[in-house]
């Protein structure tokens, strides 16, 4: 993540194109209608899983689901799907019931025109977890969705069993200035109509260097998990909707600081990639979560659940099952 990407701005502005990303496309689908393998992508979903949507807190959303038992939901970062977690479902699923979202505005959920701040995707998510009639449900978070689980706790603790926070930065705590050792992408995707303009037409070469950039295992995602990603995000609105997740950091902070001082009453994990997070997730919720457990993965960077997913999933289990 703190890797220096400034030659790469300056690539992509010289492929300066005409026009924006076209206006956001709600799907028309039925509510918790399933969907085939080839709505879902060429690579398929993963063994035993199913796929459906649902309307609820005024979008509508599309999900993976999988196993029985214990309720456990998988949240995806920028610019990802649930795709992220297709290796980890099937691990999951022989003892729990998991569901993997697409969060509002990606893969197959609903592109809205706001509604991108990390409280108003809590809300999606807890009535997500009450839709599944399971709650309170282990919640799984990486980058823009750890933030979410992590205010969807703070928020909603009666939905929240367990809380894991994968290689994210707590809202707030973002260190967006560049020339101060920030990363320069903060200012890039929160920026109005510019990096729409400048990634047009190179969506998936754009996310894959982003993806490499931010991993230190460069090979961990596939060609064609990228393929996956960039298809969604290519699609009419789907940038726009994956920067608006930056762009609603402005709201994030002061939000999040309104929490700043009240505990996090359920078990937390903080998993991190020493080339990614490192010890700074750990750090700023040491004060909030009192039953704190922190690892951090030697050899991966900021995909941990991909650059790792042996460790991963040990460590993720063992938690879980604690």
């Amino acid at each position: 993540m703190l890797t220096d990407r400034r030659s790469l701005v300056l690539g992509l502005s010289r492929t300066l194109l005409a026009s924006m990303a076209a206006g956001a496309a709600a799907r028309s689908a039925e509510i918790a209608q399933e969907a085939g393998p080839a709505s879902v992508g060429s690579t398929g979903l993963p063994a035993g899983a199913v796929s459906r949507y649902v309307r609820l807190n005024d979008v509508e959303l599309h999900y993976i689901a999988a196993g029985a038992g214990p309720l456990v939901i998988l949240l995806h970062g920028w610019p990802q799907t649930w795709y992220a977690w297709h290796a980890i479902i099937p691990r999951l699923a022989e003892r729990f019931r998991v569901i993997a979202p697409d969060l509002r505005g990606t893969g197959l959920s609903e592109r809205t025109p706001g509604g991108y701040d990390k409280r108003t995707i809590a809300e999606d998510l807890r009535a997500l977890i009450a839709h599944a009639g399971a709650s309170p449900a282990a919640v799984v978070g990486h980058d823009m969705g750890g933030k979410a689980g992590y205010v969807l706790a703070h928020l909603f603790p009666d939905a929240v069993a367990r809380l894991v926070l994968v290689d994210c930065l707590l809202p707030g705590t973002e260190n967006m200035d560049a020339l101060r050792g920030g990363a320069w992408h903060y200012g890039f995707h929160m920026a109005p109509e510019m990096p729409e303009m400048l990634t047009r037409g190179r969506e998936r070469a754009y996310i894959s260097a982003q993806i490499k950039a931010w991993s230190h295992r460069r090979d961990a995602i596939s060609e064609a998990a990228i393929d996956e990603y960039a298809r969604h995000y290519a699609a009419p609105g789907g940038m726009t909707a994956g920067f608006n997740y930056y762009r609603a950091l402005r709201d994030d902070a002061p939000f999040a600081a309104t929490l700043r001082g009240r505990k996090l009453a359920m078990p937390v994990l903080a998993i991190t990639g020493r080339f990614g997070v490192g010890n700074k997730l750990a750090d700023a919720l040491k004060g909030e979560a009192d039953r704190l457990t922190a690892v951090v993965v030697e050899d991966s960077g900021h995909f941990v659940a991909e650059e790792a997913p042996e460790t991963f999933i040990h460590e993720l289990q063992r938690f879980l099952a604690a």
